[in-house]
């Protein structure tokens, strides 16, 4: 675009229609979101848009779409008010959070503290910034604030919303579904709700931990669970089971903790306890597994030496454990891209049916067994 161009004005979509070679309402269906527009028009019209500086005037756009060009992000907690909670959190999402209880304040220090949240976040930006559309970041651990998220969609203040759950009886996807609007679920809820939803196949990645410690030659092995009053954690749990009863293991220790680390070294502790001798153990988030290792060490035992260690979601927190931790992969970032594009096709295609997508898990083996 040259100086005078730049003099003249802004860019309008006559100038992209130009560059690109086609005519000014094919710009506006690509800029738009129009589905069904060759992906050779949309790459040249994208590029377009790109030397000529073009950029849409949301507000009048919001006036002929009526629509926001927004996204909520809503981050749910437990169905009870904060002072009546218990004084832990788990999701069916990914088992990546940490326990608390009491204000807004705790909550929240609670997400930004959790490495599963940032992946979250991760997917659903990367996933909308090539669109033109950005996520709003809400918080709803409360009936007041749950009643604030469905107002503000209501209103039209976002288009549609993008729900993590982070307690098992969190009345917000029913309250989205009884109002009509637009959502998807992180995580199949406990309760069925006409929603749509990406989940992971949390039996299938545990069977992949169980097969792995019995290829090691382990023998006594025991697992620290999840909160079973979280589907991803009972899920993780059965798998587990299931798999070890398979190969003649009937009876497995289990410690249950709260998908924290502090839990996990609380479990730890206990099942050292009880079973000094066992010599692999399956913990069913990182975080867990990380503290599992802590207390091992703290107790004498090599990893994987004494005590071969397997956690799940391939995390920060992976990484971060010594050894590095050997996991089963949950996709997070990939998932919520697709809830994200769930989403997105609800909102051009209002009376489809609701689906879900379940994402197939990954053994990743590293130092810890």
């Amino acid at each position: 675009m040259t100086d005078d161009q730049r003099s003249a004005g802004a860019p309008t979509l006559e100038d992209v229609a130009r560059a690109a070679g086609v005519s000014r309402a094919t710009v506006s269906r690509v800029v738009n979101g129009v589905r069904n527009v060759d992906p050779v028009i949309q790459e040249a019209v994208r590029q377009a848009v790109s030397v000529t500086g073009y950029t849409p005037n949301r507000a009048a756009r919001s006036l002929v779409t009526r629509r926001a060009d927004a996204i909520a992000l809503v981050v749910s907690g437990a169905g009870v008010e904060p002072e009546a909670a218990r004084g832990d959190s788990g999701t069916g999402a990914s088992g990546e959070e940490d326990g608390g209880s009491g204000g807004s304040g705790s909550f929240t220090a609670q997400v930004f503290a959790d490495p599963f949240f940032g992946r979250v976040v991760t997917g659903v930006v990367d996933y909308l910034r090539p669109r033109g559309m950005h996520p709003v970041l809400m918080f709803a651990e409360t009936s007041r604030a749950r009643e604030e998220v469905v107002a503000y969609l209501r209103q039209g203040s976002a288009d549609g919303a993008l729900v993590v759950s982070t307690h098992a009886e969190d009345p917000l996807p029913a309250l989205i579904a009884d109002a009509g609007l637009a959502a998807v679920l992180f995580a199949r809820p406990a309760r069925p709700v006409p929603v749509s939803y990406v989940d992971l196949a949390h039996q299938d990645g545990a069977r992949l931990a169980a097969e792995h410690l019995l290829g090691r030659g382990c023998r006594r092995i025991a697992t620290i669970s999840g909160p079973l009053d979280v589907p991803a954690g009972e899920a993780r749990l059965t798998g587990f089971r299931d798999t070890m009863a398979r190969h003649g293991h009937p009876y497995i220790p289990i410690a249950e903790g709260q998908f924290t680390q502090e839990s996990g070294e609380s479990a730890m502790e206990r099942l050292l306890a009880e079973h000094p001798d066992l010599d692999g153990v399956f913990a069913a988030n990182d975080l867990m597994a990380l503290g599992a290792c802590h207390v091992l060490r703290e107790h004498g035992r090599s990893i994987p030496g004494d005590v071969a260690v397997v956690g799940f979601d391939d995390s920060s927190a992976a990484l971060a454990c010594r050894p590095p931790l050997t996991t089963v992969r949950q996709p997070v970032e990939g998932m919520a891209a697709e809830m994200t594009r769930l989403l997105l096709d609800r909102l051009a295609r209002p009376d489809g049916p609701v689906t879900s997508v379940i994402f197939e898990p990954e053994l990743v083996v590293r130092g810890s067994a």
